[in-house]
């Protein structure tokens, strides 16, 4: 494994960052300051994504300043949330986008599930790289 690694595991109320080492991590938690209503209509939602622009802007920067100085970045989420964050990165933080290696769908994990999910998700993208 490389030296430092970050996932990120997020939905539209919050979001857990874990960035860890061989041997280390850190666990940073941020919440979204926005009320998110659960709508449905039958045309569908009244907004890609279904989230507000300016206060998830506001959450997503929280969530990269988190994210600190890692070198490769999973992305993993139940829902919509995990594809906002990474269009965001792609047109504000292109800097942090190119260190995403990948997105995956997870429930509600716990922050030892997430973390070890992790650590077995980037051994085998070591491995496949040769590390």
């Amino acid at each position: 494994m490389s030296y430092q690694h970050a996932v990120v595991w997020l939905d539209h109320l919050r979001a857990v960052v874990i960035d860890f080492a061989i041997d280390q991590h850190h666990v940073h938690l941020v919440a979204s300051e926005t009320e998110h209503r659960q709508v449905h209509r039958k045309s569908g939602p009244a907004r890609e994504g279904g989230f507000k622009a300016a206060e998830d802007r506001a959450f997503f920067d929280d969530i990269v300043a988190a994210i600190g100085d890692a070198r490769e970045i999973l992305i993993v989420g139940p829902g919509q949330a995990k594809t906002a964050f990474r269009h965001d990165l792609d047109h504000r933080h292109a800097n942090v986008a190119k260190l995403v290696v990948g997105m995956e769908s997870a429930d509600h994990p716990t922050v030892d599930e997430l973390l070890a999910y992790s650590k077995k998700y980037f051994k085998r993208i070591d491995n496949l790289r040769g590390v």
